[in-house]
């Protein structure tokens, strides 16, 4: 199946899962393209996705080499502080803040404000990067004079399960997170948005309230 076949089926899921709970439709679809190749990232831009988002810097170096400004760029993966100086300035994206370290580092290599997403480890999981809820809003505060950081919202990673009712606790507990950050109206942390659902929750994560999901093999997987 093309990626224009698989992008038109998930935006009517899209549409469907915001009619559902009476939101319109800001979603943003970021194709996560770190395991294919950049004929197939080019043909998701070809598409009409214009979001492309990679976890590693050597694979954001190759395809941004090809591809360029004809894409909004997202690093979605952890990103090592020695690496920053690789990536930072042809990102649009941070989608994994989550210390004080690599904020530094930003602030130090960037030429440009970077729209940030603390990423959050809401499940608790040890396997998952990411704040503890109760951290989120002391490490913002921490940032409330660095120039080179915007925290436009927050991100999360919830549990690879089937079980519904874990996948929205999870994302409802980020939603009121975010709410919290917004109420303390910091200027350098609107924390507008949501960055939450991959290709198995999605649906679920739009109905709770994501504004930017991450879709990878629904998506451009199965060359």
């Amino acid at each position: 199946m093309s990626v224009h076949e698989r992008l038109a089926i998930i935006r009517r899921n899209i549409d469907e899962a915001c009619r559902r709970v009476g939101r319109g439709n800001n979603v943003r679809i970021i194709a996560v393209t770190k395991y294919v190749s950049i004929e197939r990232a080019k043909e998701a831009v070809a598409a009409g996705v214009l979001d492309l988002g990679e976890n590693r810097d050597d694979g954001l170096l190759q395809k941004y080499e090809a591809i360029g400004k004809e894409a909004t760029w997202h690093f979605i993966g952890t990103l090592q502080s020695r690496k920053v100086k690789n990536v930072i300035d042809r990102i649009d994206y941070l989608h994994s803040l989550d210390r004080l370290s690599l904020a530094q580092e930003i602030e130090k290599r960037a030429t440009k404000p970077i729209k940030c997403f603390v990423q959050v480890n809401v499940s608790g999981e040890e396997t998952k990067h990411g704040l503890s809820s109760k951290d989120v809003i002391p490490f913002i505060e921490q940032l409330r004079n660095f120039t080179k950081i915007e925290v436009v919202g927050l991100m999360t990673m919830a549990p690879y399960t089937d079980d519904e009712q874990l996948l929205r606790r999870c994302f409802r507990e980020l939603k009121q997170l975010q709410q919290r950050v917004q109420a303390l109206h910091m200027a350098n942390a609107p924390c507008t948005e949501l960055s939450m659902g991959m290709s198995n929750d999605y649906a679920i994560a739009v109905e709770e309230g994501a504004t930017f999901i991450r879709i990878g093999s629904a998506l451009v997987g199965e060359e």
